[in-house]
């Protein structure tokens, strides 16, 4: 057995250093050897990226304070370490891979610069010699035309993109140590499987210890060597992987599996009668890019897309990032405006009508976004928040509030958060908020921009709940957007696929989830993390089917 890169003994991190202060981090010991990927795995609030942020020398200054336990890199103490040393051990011994690489990375400076910084920082290499060694870096995490991307600002690139961007920043040097914080969790499957198979590759060449943190059991199947599980900054669990998936033997790290949503989608509701709430129908969306010189390019986000959603209905919309289905939301919402085609509400064609005579029918569809904490005002009270709607229309702000604490009542929420802040919630509890907004002006269409894929599993099974129990109460057609496949399985009842901008294939979920007829869609689900895993029975998929048989 080879000795360990990273070993974290006893670890305790906590508010400040007052004698009666809360531990964040409470007593944990792990280790990562060489060529080993540990995922470490847990609910938000875990203690996860503050064990990273502990082990990078990254704690905010003063607010979290390591105050027991040791932290070796190598053997060498990091927890001693002075600020120039951890500056040293940056990039040339430990690097970290952090969840948005859009707020990671400059967005006023070239990809290929922010990598340059690393080798003038820690090389003796002149210009040539580091452009070489970057271009080389860039083809071996597969990024494409790397001259031009090399001199390509952020917001140029996709996500994906970006990602590898930030993976090979972080293994230019060949560090001994490489932390994944969540890198994965905003990226559709193929990409996603194609960043794990990536970051499999370059261990392998490189013989890198990689500490994986994720929320994804999907992602743990795919890549762990073995699991941590925390709850609450301790070790619950940890084991081997498949120990770990076949035999948990604490109830929170079942619980945790549990609740992986299944890709075998959910039984089929049957057929209604109820009126067409929402149709698209050749709706299109075109972008022009003006050019200094010569003709703008021309780039078609959405292209004739056409779909119907019947009251008491969940439609799903799935596709990879850039298919063009928050363009079709958006644009189903009006908060932009379609080049071409229609969007009838309830019967009323609104995709021609101006802006100022389009409030009237905007209480009719909202819509809740992928991040709460960006879409929620930071400044007013979530009770405002959620009357601002029905005062806008003429409601009275004590009817507004008093229907406010109705609603959080709704989502599982206590009457009394109307007084509270944004930033005094959860992520879960955000987007519970985010949805009693959207309820608040009883809406015929509610529309879920990936309203769910930057939340943890049990959080995210919990949200789903709760849209299918509002969806029961009070008839609401949802028209979902996701990403992930195993979501869209358990909520959706119809689903339309895809794929720059088009519609490749649509029809009732189960029919295209487990009997594709398209080439992409079986592309997409072959994509989808853990897909061979039977998370709530513990067991892969094939034992279930032999068992079956």
């Amino acid at each position: 057995m080879t000795s360990a890169i990273l070993d974290i003994n006893n670890l305790v991190v906590s508010v400040g250093k007052k004698p009666k202060a809360a531990n964040i981090i409470d007593g944990i010991s792990i280790q990562v050897r060489e060529r080993e990927t540990l995922c470490l795995v847990g609910e938000s609030g875990s203690g996860k990226s503050v064990t990273s942020l502990t082990t990078m020398g990254l704690l905010p200054k003063g607010t979290l304070v390591p105050t027991a336990g040791s932290v070796k890199l190598v053997g060498e103490e990091l927890l001693t370490a002075t600020d120039r040393r951890l500056r040293q051990l940056r990039a040339t011994q430990m690097a970290m891979i952090f969840q948005e690489p859009m707020t990671a990375l400059n967005p006023v400076v070239p990809v290929g610069r922010q990598i340059d910084e690393v080798l003038r920082a820690h090389t003796n290499l002149d210009a040539r010699a580091r452009k070489k060694r970057i271009l080389d870096m860039m083809e071996q995490v597969r990024l494409p035309q790397v001259e031009r991307i090399f001199a390509s600002y952020p917001h140029r690139l996709s996500g994906g993109q970006r990602q590898r961007i930030m993976i090979a920043m972080a293994l230019v040097l060949e560090p001994k140590l490489l932390i994944a914080d969540e890198p994965t969790t905003a990226l559709d499957v193929t990409t996603q499987k194609q960043i794990l198979t990536l970051i499999r590759d370059l261990q392998r060449d490189h013989g890198t210890a990689v500490l994986f943190i994720t929320h994804d059991m999907g992602v743990v199947a795919e890549i762990a060597d073995r699991v941590a599980v925390m709850r609450q900054g301790r070790l619950v669990e940890t084991g081997p992987l498949d120990a770990v998936l076949r035999n948990p033997t604490m109830e929170y790290t079942r619980n945790l599996l549990s609740a992986v949503p299944s890709l075998v989608p959910r039984a089929a509701r049957p057929e209604t009668k109820e009126p067409v709430v929402l149709e698209a129908n050749d709706l299109s969306k075109v972008y022009k890019e003006r050019a200094f010189f010569g003709k703008g390019r021309e780039v078609v986000a959405a292209d004739k897309v056409t779909l119907t959603l019947r009251k008491g209905r969940t439609l799903g919309i799935v596709g990879e990032s850039g298919s063009g289905k928050s363009t079709v939301a958006r644009c189903i919402v009006r908060l932009i405006d379609p080049t071409s085609g229609g969007v009838r509400l309830s019967g009323r064609e609104i995709s021609d009508i101006s802006r100022r005579l389009l409030q009237p029918h905007r209480q009719k569809i909202q819509i809740v976004f992928q991040d709460p904490y960006r879409s929620l005002n930071p400044r007013i009270t979530v009770g405002e928040s959620i009357a601002e709607g029905p005062i806008n229309y003429g409601v009275s702000h004590a009817d507004a509030m008093k229907r406010a604490r109705e609603l959080l009542e709704l989502v599982g929420l206590p009457a009394d958060a109307v007084s509270r802040y944004p930033h005094q919630f959860s992520g879960g509890q955000r987007q519970r908020i985010a949805i009693a907004r959207a309820l608040a002006l009883d809406p015929d269409v509610l529309v879920a921009d990936e309203a769910v894929s930057a939340l943890d599993v049990s959080v995210q099974a919990q949200v789903l709940e709760l849209l299918d129990e509002i969806q029961k109460r009070l008839g609401i057609a949802i028209l979902f957007i996701t990403h992930d496949l195993r979501v869209a399985a358990q909520i959706c009842d119809e689903v339309v696929v895809m794929q720059h901008g088009r519609v490749v294939e649509q029809g009732p979920a189960a029919e295209v989830l487990t009997h594709p007829k398209e080439a992409y869609t079986r592309a997409l689900l072959e994509a989808a993390p853990g897909r061979g895993w039977d998370f709530a029975n513990f067991r892969p998929v094939s034992e279930g089917l032999v068992a079956t048989a």
